[in-house]
């Protein structure tokens, strides 16, 4: 019973969220991109020649490709995920702005199966809803949760969650396979969730 509880609070909170995202996509429009990469540049660390991974958007999710663009022209490879199964990891896959996307399951734009799959030092994760702490609130396929985890298996990783600030809740119900992120990342500015 508790498990059916937690599950309608997650569901409750993410309606919520995706209308509080979508009114926020609708007024600022692609100037919500512009402002996530100033913020983002200005307070997250980037280490020369990092590995950085981003997404391209769904529906209202925040643009990182203005940021990602930026990031590529500095020199970092970029990747983006490419859905291989439900259930799975993530995999994350070289794109160089430019570059085709191809449809993929679940709505995903991703690069070509052939391109190289990466590592990165930094992953931006889109966000339903966050909170203070690093707690997030995804779409419920659990996908960024396995890619994080088996990331973290293999060595350092710098997890950096998008939003728009109007999706910020009081607290986000976690559960014990929840991955926490390293920082938050909104139109308004970057929050580091660092214990």
């Amino acid at each position: 019973m508790e498990d059916l509880t937690l599950t309608d609070e997650k569901a409750a909170l993410r309606r919520k969220a995706l209308v509080a995202a979508r009114a926020s996509a609708a007024a600022y429009g692609d100037e919500a991109g512009r402002r996530v990469a100033r913020a983002f540049l200005a307070a997250v660390p980037v280490e020369r020649g990092a590995v950085i991974s981003g997404y391209a958007p769904l529906k209202s999710e925040i643009d990182p490709l203005p940021l990602l663009t930026l990031l590529a022209r500095r020199g970092h490879p970029i990747a983006l995920p490419y859905v291989e199964a439900a259930g799975r990891p993530l995999l994350l896959k070289r794109w160089r702005p430019g570059d085709k996307l191809a449809a993929g399951q679940f709505g995903v734009r991703q690069p070509a199966a052939s391109a190289p799959t990466l590592r990165p030092d930094i992953l931006l994760v889109p966000l339903v809803g966050f909170d203070s702490a690093g707690n997030r609130l995804g779409r419920g396929g659990g996908f960024y949760d396995r890619t994080i985890s088996e990331l973290k298996s293999r060595g350092p990783l710098t997890t950096v969650g998008l939003a728009f600030a109007a999706q910020h809740m009081l607290r986000v119900p976690c559960e014990p396979h929840d991955e926490r992120l390293d920082w938050i990342v909104t139109e308004e500015g970057a929050l580091s969730c660092a214990p």
